[in-house]
């Protein structure tokens, strides 16, 4: 293990609380009792992790009470995702088996039966190999349970022959064989409140220091576990050095107001009654619940609260799940946490109604879910298990817009076990704009223009602008500016290739915002298509100082629409009246006066009339108080856009012309020659591309080239061994009529679908005297109207420049020109990744 930086990864962070159980104490199958303290660790340590800039926007999720299915999908998507740091916290009830080398972790449904039986649970084992297969540079996982310190020597036992193993470091709440107190109803456990505590000191929070911090803070507040033993943190790394550490946290320093002291004599009684727990345990769940019944009138009650974990004079509060679009995620939570804490959720005795856990998942996947899948999402099946894929049963659902609950019901097939009752209209209003930097903005006018246009304008100023654009997949700003983009009859293909994107897009605006800094020069001249309010709330990203941004309103994309959404699910609710009640509650005060204050400060707008911010006085410049909204989003034409933006991100055709005259002698062997250029792009093109190589060579009136790879779906190996027998022809070459041959033949494929398309030309462009006068202009304007990319590789300098033929003729066909002065391999391997699928 090295030193790791996270920052600017993609790293994940999954926060497990388990904090209502449905089985507990006096059931005999019961776990001990409900664990209220658990929910302020979640909220706590997700708040943290924001602040603390290592972890980026939507790179933290947070998990309350899950099913094992739940749990195990979420884990799954973590482990998929995450390139650089992945982080597993978990805190709930966890047993040992009964040799001890087993640690569960206990979820919502958990039940302990006679023996080593229990259900609803969670191996630790299974959990670490899940985490030794994540494509993650760096794992850490923290536990904050009983027995946590056993996770330690499941590490050691862990089978791994490939040394997998070591790249995971834990971080334990208590030693081996210890149990640790359930906390109080109102503050986060000792572990997890001083786990926050020395993340919020500010500046770099190795895993070095938190260790050791926490540790010192643990000991001089004298914590306990269980039968009065000290609670002592554990860490299972190797030995720490300045080389050899994670860095988890490098945010400002947070102060809060010391908290009430604590009643000594209620801590007597609290480590009293916590060494009875293990002997009543003994006495089975009917001799524990008389002792409960006694407990409550010798000890007023307390007694009670600390052999169950139960929260004093307040009932657990109902949890509601609320399912939301990505790039709404952070804003909903702001709204929700703010609920939370009003007196609308509070009851005259000082309690909480409910808690809302807001989540998110893939627009187009949510959709498709709650369309066709509600039956899988009640009875998860190993090939069909949105539980996985997106997450909990949703009590509420919040889509970017309404025309994706028409998108659901149009959808539904057979029998339906989720049914939607959508509001009538929006509650806020945010239009996606073109978030143009300071220095462009003149170039476009900020209204009363279509998406096409201002992306035309952008192309034509000076400097090299770019416009990148989120995943329509994944999110509905994007999908909705993707409809602006194809209209007017362009080619879902071209359209595409007007945008800036190596590999996969950011799966959402906020994503993108805060990518876009990574590299100055490129914040500086890129456009962003994003939702306004993304410029006044701004992204919980690592540090980084954004360029200005003014916005452009196209009058062709509709806005986002936020909608509430009640999801009822058939005989999916045993408190179906007491969630109604909370349920309505909610959306009455998110629908108000106090929710659109809240969503006023994160810069959404009216829902109605003029469209106006609801927080006008401190919006940032370059936005526009009064806008006129386009019309509303229609869906079918989102599925239709949807639909052509696969096709033209589908599989590719690729048609590589390799000039082969005699000049080319001296560029052809090794992997900076013409055949071993080609070879090392390649790794762009999965099995599904077709693509093909033409050796050129000839003059006018015979063939112009010969077939070194037939056209059509390749092994790469094959294709390589074509390339390694190529060899230079004793000829001159006619490029003018081997890429008008090339046009005709890449057009003729192009009909009637919208598959990505390029055409390289890789030359040392010796033979460019032919590329001239009528020549070239038949070129360009084939180029031109053929709408297949044309890439222009030259193997000498100067190719490129101003009006050379290089230069016309991929700027005809909106392709790129390439020659020796460029990071030419890289580059032209980047062209074509963006037709193909790459390499599985």
């Amino acid at each position: 293990m090295t030193r790791f930086d996270p920052r600017g990864e993609v790293n994940r962070a999954l926060l497990v609380g388990v904090s209502e159980y449905d089985h507990t104490a006096p059931d005999p199958q019961g776990v001990t009792g409900q664990l209220p303290a658990v929910r302020h660790n979640r909220r706590t340590l997700e708040d943290a992790l924001h602040r603390g800039n290592v972890f980026g926007a939507h790179e933290v999720r947070a998990l309350a009470s899950p099913t094992p299915d739940e749990f195990t999908g979420a884990l799954r998507r973590a482990c998929q995702d995450a390139r650089g740091l992945l982080l597993l916290y978990f805190a709930g009830h966890a047993v040992t088996s009964t040799s001890g080398n087993e640690l569960h972790l206990q979820m919502r449904t958990a039940r302990v039966l006679t023996g080593d039986g229990l259900p609803g649970s969670v191996s630790f084992t299974e959990v670490l190999g899940e985490l030794v297969e994540s494509r993650a540079r760096q794992v850490v996982v923290i536990l904050d349970c009983c027995y946590a310190g056993n996770a330690a020597g499941i590490w050691h036992r862990f089978d791994d022959p490939k040394r997998k193993k070591h790249k995971v470091l834990l971080l334990m709440s208590v030693q081996p064989n210890r149990c640790i107190l359930g906390g109080d109803a109102d503050a986060p456990t000792p572990f997890t409140r001083e786990l926050v505590h020395v993340l919020d000191e500010g500046g770099q929070a190795w895993l070095s220091k938190l260790y050791a911090r926490v540790k010192q803070r643990m000991e001089e507040a004298k914590y306990k576990a269980e039968d009065d033993d000290p609670q002592r943190p554990q860490a299972l790394a190797p030995p720490w050095d300045p080389d050899t550490d994670v860095l988890l946290a490098a945010g400002p320093v947070i102060t809060r107001p010391p908290g009430p002291p604590i009643n000594p004599w209620v801590l007597w009684l609290r480590r009293t009654l916590a060494r009875a727990r293990k002997a009543l345990e003994r006495l089975g769940r009917t001799g524990l619940a008389i002792v409960l019944a006694l407990l409550a009138t010798g000890a007023g009650g307390y007694g009670v609260l600390v052999l169950t974990g139960d929260s004093g004079p307040c009932a657990p509060a109902l949890e509601l799940r609320l399912l939301t679009d990505p790039d709404l995620e952070q804003a909903m939570k702001a709204a929700a946490d703010a609920y939370v804490a009003s007196d609308a959720n509070t009851t005259d005795d000082g309690c909480r109604r409910s808690g809302v856990t807001v989540y998110s998942a893939g627009a187009a996947g949510v959709v498709t879910a709650l369309g066709k899948r509600t039956d899988a999402w009640q009875q998860p099946r190993d090939d069909d298990n949105p539980q996985r894929d997106i997450g909990p049963q949703p009590d509420v659902w919040i889509p970017g817009t309404r025309a994706d609950v028409r998108r659901v019901t149009e959808a539904y097939q057979d029998r339906v076990f989720a049914r939607l009752e959508p509001d009538t209209r929006p509650f806020v209003y945010s239009p996606v704009v073109l978030a143009v930097p300071e220095g462009l903005d003149d170039a476009v006018e900020p209204t009363g223009q279509s998406l096409s246009q201002l992306v035309t304008d952008l192309e034509n100023a000076p400097g090299e602008a770019e416009v990148h654009r989120p995943d329509p997949e994944f999110a509905d700003a994007a999908l909705l500016a993707t409809t602006g983009l194809y209209r007017g009859g362009a080619a879902a293909r071209n359209a595409e290739r007007r945008l800036t994107q190596s590999g996969r897009p950011e799966p959402s605006a906020a994503g993108l915002l805060c990518t876009l800094p990574d590299v100055d020069a490129v914040d500086d001249r890129s456009a962003a298509l994003v939702p306004e309010f993304l410029l006044r709330s701004g992204v919980g990203c690592h540090p980084a100082t954004r360029a200005p941004r003014s916005a452009a309103y196209p009058d062709d994309v509709p806005g986002l629409e936020p909608t509430f959404v009640r999801v009822r699910w058939e005989d999916g609710e045993r408190d179906a009246d007491a969630r109604d009640a909370e349920v309505a509650r909610f959306r009455s005060w998110l629908t108000g006066d106090d929710g659109r204050r809240v969503l006023g400060e994160q810069g959404f707008r009216s829902a109605q009339g003029e469209r106006r911010l609801l927080d006008a006085k401190s919006a940032p410049e370059g936005l526009i108080d009064d806008v006129r909204p386009a019309d509303s989003a229609d869906p079918s034409e989102l599925d239709k856009a949807l639909e052509r933006y696969g096709n033209a991100h589908g599989p590719g055709r690729v048609l590589f012309l390799l000039d082969s005259s005699g000049s080319m002698a001296g560029l052809w062997d090794g992997p900076s020659g013409g055949p071993g250029i080609i070879e090392q792009t390649l790794t762009g093109l999965g099995g599904e591309d077709e693509y093909g190589v033409w050796a050129v060579h000839g003059l006018k009136g015979g063939r112009t080239h010969t077939d070194l790879l037939d056209f059509g779906t390749h092994d790469r190996r094959d294709a390589e061994r074509a390339l390694d027998a190529a060899r230079v022809r004793n000829a001159e070459a006619d490029p003018s009529a081997a890429l008008l041959d090339a046009l005709a033949f890449m057009r003729e494929r192009a009909a009637g679908d919208e598959r990505p398309q390029l055409i390289v030309y890789l030359t040392d462009g010796e033979d460019d005297n032919r590329l001239t006068g009528d020549g070239l202009e038949k070129v360009v304007e084939r180029a031109r109207s053929a709408g297949v990319p044309v890439a222009m590789v030259t193997l000498n300098s100067g190719a490129c420049d101003r009006d050379r033929p290089g230069t016309r003729i991929a700027e005809a066909g909106r392709g790129r020109c390439l020659d020796a002065g460029d990071d030419l391999v890289p580059a032209l391997r980047d062209e074509v990744a963006r037709t193909g699928t790459g390499e599985e």
